[in-house]
């Protein structure tokens, strides 16, 4: 109606979109967010008809001290090997497959496809897959391993199930990993390399020189993408090793377990407590990736 006032200013199809997209995310992540700091300083459980009463900082000061406080270092640990691991991993196989896959091959669109495929299963189809491949009892891995002699539990292994669950996780990821490295290279224009090819770089130096300072802003995104889904992940170790592995403990699960069930010892379901398990998590995450885009980003200029 003419004359009518928008609520962002002048009525536009992009700022209904930009409105739209604004309610979505006060609704489904601003108003959650907000719920789980209310429920962390309660101590709400799961079964019907208790009173929730407020406990002040009584869940953080259970999280930090004596009793859980080697519980939950050690799943921080873990959290912080994963984290790590899964993103040096992945980001390396992922730039050597990207650079693979840009050159001009036969059946190079292929070969994409089959390394994106594992993006689209899902993470219990990919759990049930791997659990029955190092199944201890009869899987292909265990064949494999008797014929040198030997025997494994796999990803009941206190030493092996760490490194079988961040190598399946790269394998899961790495498909989005190469995606966004392709782009980042097939946006280099062609005479960059054809002008360093001209004053004698070799292909190493080209990639050092030419690839890797223009290909910054994709190693960025994965970077982050990487290390932020790694840190918050719980569900591929959940089918992998179950609940309450110490081997693969980590704060994600932590929070489940604690809120769902499967916590370790059998100890009681609350949701106060597992709420404040995922505010020290969210704080962590904060801190980690703003130190970690700080970084990259003058690296981006740097190069």
């Amino acid at each position: 109606m003419k004359g009518s006032v928008f609520l962002f200013g002048r009525r536009s199809t992009a700022q209904l979109i930009f409105a739209l997209g604004l309610a979505l995310v006060i609704v489904f992540s601003l108003v959650p967010a907000i719920g789980i700091l209310a429920i962390s300083f309660s101590d709400i459980r799961s079964l019907p008809f208790l009173p929730v009463h407020f406990v002040g900082l009584q869940n953080y000061a259970t999280f930090f001290g004596s009793a859980q406080l080697g519980y939950n270092l050690h799943a921080l640990w873990n959290t912080l090997v994963f984290a790590i691991s899964v993103t040096l991993l992945q980001n390396a196989i992922a730039l050597f497959v990207a650079v693979l896959l840009n050159q001009r091959l036969r059946g190079r669109n292929i070969a994409r496809g089959i390394v994106f495929l594992p993006t689209i299963l899902g993470v219990t189809v990919i759990g049930l897959v791997f659990s029955l491949v190092f199944n201890p009892t009869g899987g292909p891995a265990a064949s494999v391993w008797s014929w040198f002699g030997g025997s494994s539990a796999f990803f009941g292994s206190p030493s092996l199930a760490m490194p079988l669950v961040i190598a399946v996780q790269v394998w899961s990821g790495v498909g989005v990993a190469v995606v966004i490295y392709l782009a980042g290279l097939q946006a280099i224009p062609t005479e960059l390399y054809e002008v360093a090819s001209i004053d004698g770089a070799g292909s190493w130096q080209r990639l050092r020189y030419v690839t890797v300072p223009l290909l910054a802003p994709a190693v960025t995104a994965n970077t982050l993408l990487s290390v932020i889904g790694a840190l918050q992940s719980y569900q591929l170790i959940y089918v992998l090793t179950g609940p309450i592995n110490p081997a693969t403990q980590v704060l994600s699960l932590a929070i489940f377990t604690q809120g769902f069930g499967g916590a370790q010892g059998g100890a009681a379901l609350s949701q106060g407590y597992a709420a404040a398990i995922s505010i020290v998590q969210f704080i962590i995450v904060m801190i980690v990736s703003l130190f970690l885009l700080g970084y990259l980003r003058r690296r981006e200029t740097s190069l």
